[in-house]
């Protein structure tokens, strides 16, 4: 029965993973033809705000649902977990309205303390979608919870293809009518909630059912417990899902004034900002690479500490870390050396380059964040997630607009990853002691690491360095460079690790293709 419980649940994740790894991507990529036809300003106004949209993404894709789904896990009967969420679906509903509320009322308020007034219909459409969050968080968190995943990937991949072909048609169709920047991003943030309705009417069975077969009057029985459980765990769960996010929302509220106050007018401060924005998809694509093959591991990790198995647990982590660090590492390394050729090929010119590379350094850092994060949350530690997300933000809202007024829009890239390396720090220090490395064999590890970066580091510079020199850099040769040197980069990188022993043999076991590697190298 246990194991047959295991396989269902590794089942199920892998399920989930590869769902959220597509909804993921195409979430990324749709913004790069979107700037391509907008342009750096369209890009930026829309960019002002998808920070909010975001936040109300993860309370509905990741945060809640994740945390639903663990207590409709333990609950003891189907009567205790429709009972459950109903009350959780009072509680968000009551907090979605608090929200849109405050968005439709405020909207004024908040694109002025944006620097854009004109920001404020794109505040009001994009408020919209807060309010069908409750529905979907609740019916992915059933269904996750009953460890019945497809509902909730058909959803997200649905309510992704959605809103990504409304977003880009609505560009499109702003281009050729040539409606102003602020119009279009007031259309294509409509999008965003026409993708969350279609979500919604998946789970049109599941409401029906809770409705029809839950008497209303029950709700109030222990409503206050569920409150406060749901506000005080969950919500904090829904914070660390959306700090990249709530990075870029400080960035949204200081890097127009600051621009302005370092002596750049207001067009070419949004032209800027823009610009800088094209990190955003490069940061997440990044991310998601890193994240989703060592994610694959959790539910292995939770099983390992339920039965006590505490080496295996322990084995697990270090997977997680070695993998999810070498992955998110090697992926940063080539965005960069490549990033002039990149920036060229996905945006049209090579502008802030520089400044984007710095930016991309987040990927590393927040993909181990991430990992040690669901090491401490596998213990039920939320106190040390809730402290890695203050630091990162008081970090951030603090530096922020002082580092932009000494060096520019580069300040901001900076200072989120200064904002991350606080988070580091914080859950560094929180880990439980079984899980962690001693210096000898994290300095191994990280010497071994340096070293496959510095040959795939050396191998494709000198690549891109003769390429740019025979070809120069237009949109065509970019395309190319970009191809030849990704296949270089993942070729050095592979034989280097192999070369050194970066990774062990049931590490390598993990990514894809990773066995064969291993057969083969066993019979060397």
């Amino acid at each position: 029965m246990k194991n047959e419980q295991m396989r269902k649940t590794m089942n199920g994740a892998l399920v989930l993973t590869i769902a959220a790894l597509v909804a993921k991507a195409l979430s990324a990529l749709y913004r790069i033809p979107f700037q391509n036809i907008v342009g750096n300003t369209g890009f930026y106004v829309y960019q002002q705000i998808y920070p909010i949209y975001g936040i109300g993404m993860t309370f509905a894709l990741n945060g809640l649902p994740v945390f639903i789904s663990k207590l409709v896990a333990q609950a003891e009967d189907e009567e205790r977990q429709n009972q459950l969420l109903g009350q959780i679906f009072v509680v968000l509903l009551g907090l979605a309205v608090v929200i849109f509320a405050g968005l439709q009322v405020g909207s004024g308020l908040i694109a002025q303390a944006m620097g854009d007034r004109l920001l404020q219909p794109l505040i009001s459409s994009v408020s919209w979608m807060f309010l069908l969050m409750p529905f979907l968080a609740v019916a992915r968190g059933y269904y996750q919870g009953t460890f019945n995943m497809f509902p909730t990937a058909i959803s997200q991949v649905s309510e992704q293809l959605v809103r990504v072909t409304l977003i880009i048609s609505v560009a499109v169709i702003a281009s050729r009518h040539e409606w102003s920047v602020y119009r279009t991003g007031s259309w294509a943030m409509l999008g965003s909630v026409a993708g969350a309705v279609v979500a919604g009417g998946i789970f049109a069975g599941f409401w029906r059912h809770l409705v029809l077969h839950h008497p209303l009057k029950n709700l109030w029985q222990g409503l206050g417990p569920v409150a406060k459980l749901l506000i005080k765990d969950g919500m904090i769960i829904c914070l660390f899902s959306a700090l990249m996010v709530l990075l870029q929302l400080v960035d949204s509220f200081t890097v127009m004034n600051a621009l302005q106050n370092f002596g750049l007018g207001s067009e070419r401060a949004k032209f800027i900002k823009g610009i800088y924005d094209r990190g955003q998809p490069l940061v997440q694509l990044g991310m998601t690479v890193a994240i989703s093959f060592a994610s694959t591991l959790l539910p292995a990790l939770t099983i390992a500490l339920r039965q006590g198995k505490k080496q295996e647990y322990r084995k697990i982590s270090l997977m997680m870390f070695h993998v999810g660090l070498a992955l998110g590492s090697a992926a940063t390394a080539g965005m960069i050396v490549l990033m002039p050729a990149l920036n060229t090929l996905l945006f049209g010119d090579a502008q802030l380059s520089a400044t984007i590379s710095v930016y991309v350094l987040s990927v590393p850092l927040i993909s181990v964040i991430s990992l040690y994060n669901s090491v401490l949350q596998s213990t039920d530690n939320f106190g040390a997630t809730l402290l890695a997300v203050l630091a990162a933000i008081v970090i951030k809202a603090s530096c922020n607009s002082y580092l932009i007024s000494r060096w520019g829009i580069m300040g901001s890239a900076i200072c989120t990853d200064l904002a991350l390396v606080g988070a580091l720090i914080v859950l560094v220090q929180l880990l439980p002691d079984s899980v962690r490395q001693t210096p000898q064999q994290l300095s191994g590890y990280l010497g071994k690491l340096a070293g496959c970066l510095l040959v795939m580091v050396v191998g494709v510079a000198l690549l891109s360095g003769g390429f740019q020199l025979i070809f120069g850099l237009q949109r065509l040769s970019a395309l190319c460079l970009t191809l030849l040197g990704s296949v270089a980069g993942v070729v050095l990188f592979g034989i280097s690790a192999i070369k050194f022993q970066l990774l062990a043999v049931d590490e390598w076991a993990t990514l894809p293709g990773g066995k064969r590697l291993v057969r083969l190298l066993k019979q060397k």
